[in-house]
């Protein structure tokens, strides 16, 4: 707890319960000195204050050592640690930086990403798990419209293999048509044996590489009228 907030609880102890500074100051554990220190506002606080914010808004990505350097370069003479006081008070975080998302390739190094641009144009399907108060796990099969975005169908069992795929696409398909596209990863219940023979004409648009097989997205092209016919 910062200086400033322990000069605040032990004013509240003060006024709530009645008892003296000496006796606030050690419940809080705050010395009596920086409890009756006075802090100085400088004149240029402000103007530094909006002056850091602005170089935050402009360089997200930019701690408060680096807007120092910039604010030193372009006239200031501050240093970091007050630099860094303003910028805890202000609230200022430099955003996490984001992982680079999976992209489709080729066996020729080419980059491929199937965007959806129609209704019934790409589907896409994935499992999502949780557990009962029991502390039970289940499985949620879940599939979308990635144009509508659309939940087509939610499946949920204790045990979800390729057969429930396989089910629950032609289900949709008869109410819903057949899509010209269809996404998922690469797991066992979307690669697994019995989900070819249900769909024998399934063609995946790009080669299954070991980059696939580390999790990224994996988009195929599936004839699947034979899925429906077949369920």
């Amino acid at each position: 707890m910062s200086p400033e907030r322990r000069r605040r609880a032990v004013t509240l102890l003060q006024r709530r319960f009645g008892v003296s500074e000496r006796r606030a100051c050690q419940v809080a554990s705050q010395p009596r000195a920086v409890q009756r220190y006075i802090p100085t506002v400088r004149a240029d606080e402000d103007a530094l204050t909006q002056a850091i914010v602005a170089h935050a808004a402009e360089y997200g990505r930019y701690g408060y050592r680096r807007v120092t350097a910039l604010l030193n370069e372009r006239g200031w003479s501050v240093g970091k640690d007050r630099v860094q006081r303003i910028w805890r008070r202000e609230g200022l975080k430099v955003p996490k930086q984001q992982r680079p998302r999976g992209r489709l390739w080729l066996d020729d190094g080419s980059c491929v990403r199937l965007r959806a641009e129609r209704a019934n144009h790409v589907w896409s399907y994935d499992f999502v798990h949780h557990a009962t108060h029991d502390g039970r796990t289940m499985r949620l099969l879940t599939l979308v419209d990635e144009f509508t975005r659309e939940a087509l169908a939610i499946k949920v069992a204790r045990n979800l293999n390729s057969m429930d795929v396989i089910e629950t696409l032609a289900d949709v398909m008869l109410t819903h048509g057949i899509p010209e596209h269809i996404r998922s990863d690469n797991g066992p219940e979307m690669t697994g044996r019995s989900c070819a023979t249900g769909c024998p004409a399934s063609v995946p648009t790009r080669s299954t590489s070991s980059r696939a097989a580390l999790g990224r997205t994996d988009s195929v092209n599936r004839s699947t009228a034979n899925c429906a016919m077949n369920s």
